[in-house]
């Protein structure tokens, strides 16, 4: 118990003793992120807003979006650096001379040293570099001034060690160590008047504020100069700085100074208010000695002894962070008897002045703090409690108090939310809260909102949420819970509850619902219908504070019309607590968000200034990468072939932006236009052709700067170049003429064809003629050697038949001799060789060589044998032929059975069919 005690003793005095520091925000580089060593000796940027700092490993280059590391020839340190033009000069161990960027984004570096005539370095080191007001370049180290013009350099050699040099009041000044300032004029060297205060004291900055000289000193803090009369600065600020070691002196804007110590980082000098802030490792500062700083376009650069930082100077969002650890995470603010107090997961704190104190005794987590009737209520995890600098009073032993929210149309009476159903707090006439349990529902409920005095709305963390009817006015006892189970219903995890301009309102699941009264179910929210995905923060007439999904985490101020503000603060984006951050309005013109270990104020009403900031700068392109080659962006079209561009990467930076995104549109055969966080836009297989690539910074409320435009072309592949095209054309017409000659020849072999068809058809229609009429003519011969046939069988037959008749009639011839004469006369009719001839001359006319054959094949036939052979193939039968041959039937058939054997048919076969095919 007694360890318990000491801790929290501990405790209160390590809060106490800590102040509210709201402070802009810091981005910090560390090692790691700029891969360089690890002291920062000086800082530059150039017009653009590129930083370029003096590094123990070399020149460090931060375009925006990429640090580059460039080394001197020889690798030595590089202790200052000073951007004048084009050029980036830097001053090394006997070493100076200029870096120049080449059309790739490349610096290159080019020495001055040659130029020095008669003069011999002496283990020199070149701590400081600014440009006179007459053109030079002047380069300082501890023993000597260099002063670099129209490609030549003179040198000054002071007797004493060269601490600081400035221009002041059209004069060089020097500080010469410890021993005072001094004009260097023509060569010479002249002690400053008035100035016995500086000596014994080590001067190691110098700067012009309110027209004098502000000179500053190692351990003795800062002194005024007016050209005649010195005197100590008499700023409160001046002790701190004598205290922690002064370092550099900046110039900031709006009557602000810089002052970077070797103890206790950067302070911040307001000389209007004689206030001021601190920069340091309990604010987030990585590293307390501070050894360069510059101020460009309200942002301040700061090269410490290891890493890097730039500050947002004038920042409309300003950040209190507790690095101990002791705040936790602060849940709700509250505004009440001139002091703001913090509820966190730790307990009640407030600030008196500018120190956080604890409420002794509010140990615990806080959920919710209130100012009603004006009491400040706290609801805890143990109960609620009043809560003041000094007390922190129990009102009600209801364990956690999530919401607490007044009765409509009711005097001092208010429903909490607490972790076992609903309570009443109720404000007696004596000033002491009366509280009581509500009945008719035990569950965790963790938001309420009011539709009528009789109506509330209550959402349990993960069962859903109820439409809830009090029993009576006395606001004791629940009579209803109506539910909601409807099909488009919204989801019962997680749901949120808000009364917007008297509609119920809820969030489930990133989908908006509203309560319709006449059809009692759940709606779609249209007002909200370009926010889901997003939590309502906060709401009042006019605006309303949406927090983004848990990837982008940036703030949208908005009056769901044209006035539409993203807020998209590095810092704040990262330390917002998901489902538990809070916004707290405590006037016109101050807000409080809550976060992780903290909270930030915003105050500007309406965010005007946020407004002010989007003079958005235009950015500009770095360089051109395509798979295998870096393309310069400096002259006209960039040309990129085809083999190496399905990966293009485009670098653009806008460095006078901290951590901007960029939107762009690229036109040509393929388009596009989106929102890019980083500044390589990348595209992926374009088709050939000529594209323009348009590119903007893009703003908090996504406006855009002016676009910048790059033009690039892509080389079509070879098989679509020019030669190729060329190839093709000439393989084209070669092609055509093939193809026509192909199609002449085929058209002339068509025509041939047709020719020889029309010729063949034509031959093929005489021959079928001829053949017709030769067919006729050999009909015409069969039918005359038929008729010739038949005429000399009928003939044959006849005289067979009269000599049959004379034959029986013989005896009837009285003469003999007369008889043997007719027989002889008829034997001599029917063998009538001149019948036989005619017969023979048609028979060969129509089967021209049938004799020639058959005797070849078979000699030994008779002249008897060919004219049966004859009658044969005819197809006569035996009783044609007999008459014929002047034979009887008999006859024929034993002249044809004699024809068979010499023939060597077979009895099988038939005789006539034989000689017919013959």
């Amino acid at each position: 118990m007694l360890f318990r005690l000491l801790f929290f003793i501990l405790c209160f005095i390590c809060i106490s003793a800590s102040g509210q520091q709201l402070l802009p925000p810091i981005q910090n580089f560390r090692l790691l992120d700029y891969n360089g060593g690890s002291k920062n000796w000086d800082v530059s940027v150039n017009s653009n807003g590129e930083l370029f700092v003096a590094n123990n490993k070399g020149l460090l280059h931060y375009n925006g979006e990429k640090w580059f590391l460039n080394k001197l020839p020889n690798n030595t340190i590089i202790r200052s650096v000073e951007c004048i033009g084009d050029r980036v000069y830097t001053g090394s161990y006997e070493e100076f001379g200029y870096w120049t960027k080449n059309e790739f984004g490349d610096y290159g570096y080019t020495s001055l040293t040659h130029l020095i005539k008669d003069h011999t370095f002496t283990s020199e080191e070149f701590w400081e570099i600014f440009p006179s007001k007459d053109g030079k370049v002047m380069f300082r180290s501890f023993s000597s001034i260099y002063a670099y013009s129209n490609e030549a350099i003179s040198v000054v050699e002071p007797p004493f060690v060269v601490s600081d040099f400035i221009e002041f009041d059209n004069r060089l000044i020097v500080a010469a160590g410890t021993i005072g300032l001094y004009e260097i004029k023509e060569g010479h060297q002249i002690a400053l008047p008035n100035q016995e205060l500086l000596a014994g004291k080590t001067v190691n900055d110098m700067t012009i504020f309110n027209d004098q000289l502000l000179i500053g000193t190692k351990l003795h803090g800062c002194f005024l100069y007016d050209g005649n009369t010195l005197k100590p600065w008499s700023a409160p600020i001046n002790d701190e700085l004598k205290q922690h070691q002064l370092n550099k002196i900046t110039l900031l804007d709006h009557g602000f100074l810089g002052f970077g110590t070797i103890k206790n980082g950067m302070y911040l000098y307001d000389s209007n208010k004689r206030t001021y802030r601190i920069l340091n490792r309990e604010s987030g500062l990585q590293n307390n000695t501070v050894l360069s700083s510059m101020v460009f376009n309200e942002q301040l650069w700061l090269g410490l002894d290891n890493g890097i930082a730039r500050v947002r100077l004038n920042n409309p969002i300003s950040y209190y962070t507790d690095y101990t650890g002791t705040l936790g995470m602060v849940y709700d603010i509250a505004w009440y008897n001139e002091k703001l107090f913090l509820g966190s997961n730790t307990g009640v704190f407030y600030f008196d002045g500018n120190r956080l104190q604890f409420v002794k005794g509010s140990q615990g987590h806080v959920w919710d703090l209130e100012v009603v009737e004006g009491d400040l209520l706290c609801g805890h995890n143990t109960g609620t409690y009043k809560v003041t600098e000094n007390r922190f009073e129990k009102i009600s032993d209801i364990s956690g108090g999530y919401q607490l929210i007044k009765v409509p149309d009711q005097n001092a009476t208010y429903v909490q939310g607490t972790y076992n159903g609903l309570a009443r707090f109720q404000k007696m006439g004596n000033g002491r809260w009366n509280v009581n349990k509500i009945q008719g529902y035990d569950a965790p409920i963790k938001q309420l909102c009011f539709e009528t005095p009789n109506i509330l709305w209550v959402a349990h963390p993960y069962k859903g949420f109820y439409r809830a009817h009090f029993a009576n006015t006395e606001y004791d006892r629940l009579d209803e819970l109506q539910e909601f189970t409807h099909q488009d219903a919204p989801s019962e995890y997680n749901v949120k509850l808000y009364n917007i301009k008297n509609h119920i309102v809820l969030n489930s699941e990133g989908q908006w619902y509203t309560y319709n009264p006449i059809t009692d179910q759940m709606e779609a929210f249209d007002e909200f219908r370009n926010y889901r995905e997003k939590e309502l923060l906060f709401f009042d007439d006019s605006y309303y504070w949406f927090v983004d999904d848990d990837e982008q985490k940036a703030i949208i101020y908005t009056n769901l019309k044209a006035d539409s503000l993203m807020i998209t603060d590095l810092p704040l984006r990262e330390r917002l607590a998901p489902d538990s951050q809070n916004v707290v309005k405590i006037n016109d013109s101050i807000s409080y968000i809550t976060l992780t270990d903290g909270f930030a104020k915003v105050t500007d009403p309406g965010f005007k200034r946020f407004s002010n900031l989007q003079n958005l700068p235009v950015p500009y392109f770095e360089v051109l990468l395509d798979q295998k080659t870096k393309h310069s962006v400096v002259d006209g079209l960039v040309e990129i072939p085809f083999k190496d561009s399905q990966a293009i990467t485009v670098e653009v930076v806008s460095p006078e932006y901290i951590s901007p995104h960029f939107y762009y549109e690229l036109e040509g055969p393929k388009e596009y236009s989106e929102y890019t966080e980083s500044g390589a836009v990348n595209f992926q297989n374009l088709p050939f052709g000529e594209y323009t690539l348009r590119v903007a910074t893009a703003g908090m409320d996504n406006s855009v700067s002016e676009f910048n435009t790059l033009r690039f072309e892509i080389a079509p592949p070879w098989y679509l170049s020019w030669w190729s095209l060329f190839i093709y054309t000439a393989l084209g017409l070669l092609a055509v003429y093939i193809v026509r000659g192909y199609n002449r020849r085929k058209l002339d072999r068509k025509h041939r064809e047709l020719e020889e068809r029309m010729v063949r058809q034509q031959k093929e229609r005489m021959a079928k003629l001829e053949k017709e009429e030769l067919a006729k003519e050999i009909k015409l011969k069969k039918n005359e050697l038929a008729s010739t046939t038949l005429n000399i069988a009928r003939k044959n037959e006849m005289m067979l038949e009269l000599k049959n008749m004379l034959v029986m009639n013989k005896d009837k011839f009285p003469n003999s001799q007369r008889y043997r004469s007719f027989i002889k006369q008829l034997n001599s009719s029917i063998e009538d060789k001149e019948d036989w001839k005619r017969f023979e001359v048609n028979f060969k006319e129509l089967h021209q060589d049938f004799f020639e054959r058959l005797l070849k094949s078979y000699p030994s036939l008779t002249p008897k044998d060919l004219k049966l052979c004859a009658y044969l193939k005819m197809n006569l039968t035996t009783k044609e032929i007999a008459p014929l041959m002047g034979i009887t039937i008999r006859g024929v058939e034993i002249h044809r059975y004699r024809l068979r054997k010499k023939l060597d048919m077979d009895s099988s076969e038939n005789l006539s069919n034989f000689l017919i095919t013959f």
